[in-house]
């Protein structure tokens, strides 16, 4: 566009017309120049991308990053002209957080309107398998802007915890093991109510009406469902998993799970819990107490959940792990035969020096 303007002003100076209309012709002429060059700088495909790419503003609002990303991530031609439009459209001083897409052929106008109004894409967010607190936020901060001090100090806090029906032990259970749809740069608050919503829908009045027919809470089940899912990585164990400990609770006998006794030492990797660990100071340690815990020890997932609530009804009490190491279980009513399966995997334990 410059060139071309160069090239008037140079015929201009050569044939040095002094006619007033000359004159208007000449200006017409490189107000037309500059009004094709600006229109081909807003309105023309200013991005090269094979698919839909996103492009992240983070809280700092950094201008030269997001260009920068344009260029790696989005196949921009011109950053130049970009930066022209945002600049005339005094886009750099209100730049809004976000997650915002990128189109194959996307011109400047159209992806500066985008930005300057804040129309971000939302994101899909997946968590499962997880059994701290700080394991949630880390893998929430991952897919997300928000902090994770920002997360913490919401579901360590009792009042507000509270406020959504919980406790701070019993907070992990509210997050259902799923994949949602939500905006990247939500804030902390905004995502533990979201988390509120799809729990209340979640636990359909079908699932409360199990829960309540098992004479417990959706939380407690929650919980039950902690240590069925640590007791047994063999999903279709779930329900006979449940059943066990469901007589055990009903009996008021303890439950005695080991998983329960390595979340109280802090340490989910022993393979032998040995004596010792039985007799630690921990309401998490079912040896030693009755009932449930005071919370859940991992983020039950949603088969997990409903292996509880679908629980097979039998008269085991007793469950020892298989010596074939294929991780099942054997079952047993009696203690005499429990003793027997034990000592199985004991003798077995032992000939594989897992101490």
């Amino acid at each position: 566009m410059i060139s071309d303007i160069q090239l008037i002003i140079n015929l201009y100076k050569e044939t040095k017309l002094k006619r007033p209309s000359i004159l208007i012709i000449f200006f017409i002429l490189i107000l037309a120049i500059v009004g094709f060059g600006g229109y081909k700088l807003l309105y023309v495909s200013n991005f090269e991308t094979k698919k839909t790419v996103y492009v992240y503003i983070r809280q700092e609002r950094n201008f030269e990053d997001l260009c920068k990303q344009l260029v790696d991530s989005a196949g921009c031609i011109d950053i130049g002209g970009f930066k022209w439009g945002a600049k005339l459209l005094k886009y750099p001083d209100n730049m809004k957080t976000g997650r915002y897409a990128v189109e194959p052929g996307m011109d400047n106008i159209t992806l500066l309107n985008v930005l300057r109004r804040g129309q971000q894409t939302a994101t899909r967010i997946t968590f499962n398998n997880i059994r701290l607190k700080s394991e949630l936020v880390e893998r929430l901060s991952e897919q997300l802007m928000i902090n994770e001090e920002d997360i913490l100090s919401l579901i360590n806090n009792p009042d507000y915890c509270d406020s959504l029906g919980f406790t701070i032990e019993t907070i992990p259970v509210l997050f259902i093991p799923n994949t949602y749809e939500i905006y990247w740069n939500i804030v902390a608050n905004k995502l533990l109510q979201r988390m509120y919503h799809e729990y209340n829908t979640f636990w359909t009045d079908s699932r409360r009406e199990k829960a309540q027919a098992i004479n417990l809470t959706p939380i407690e089940i929650a919980i039950l469902a902690s240590i069925v899912e640590e007791e047994t990585a063999v999903a279709d164990e779930y329900p006979v998993v449940a059943g066990l400990y469901l007589n055990r609770l009903k009996r008021d006998i303890p439950l005695q799970a080991d998983p329960t006794v390595k979340f109280a030492v802090g340490d989910f990797s022993l393979q032998r819990v040995l004596y010792k660990y039985l007799e630690i100071e921990s309401p998490y340690n079912t040896y030693k107490y009755t009932g449930l815990p005071p919370g859940p020890i991992r983020i039950p997932s949603i088969r997990g959940i409903d292996g509880v609530l679908n629980y097979m009804q039998h008269n085991y009490l007793y469950m020892c792990a298989k010596d074939d190491f294929s991780g099942r279980h054997n079952f047993a009513v009696t203690l005499a035969e429990h003793n027997r399966n034990a000592e199985r995997y004991r003798a077995e334990l032992n000939r594989r020096r897992i101490w």
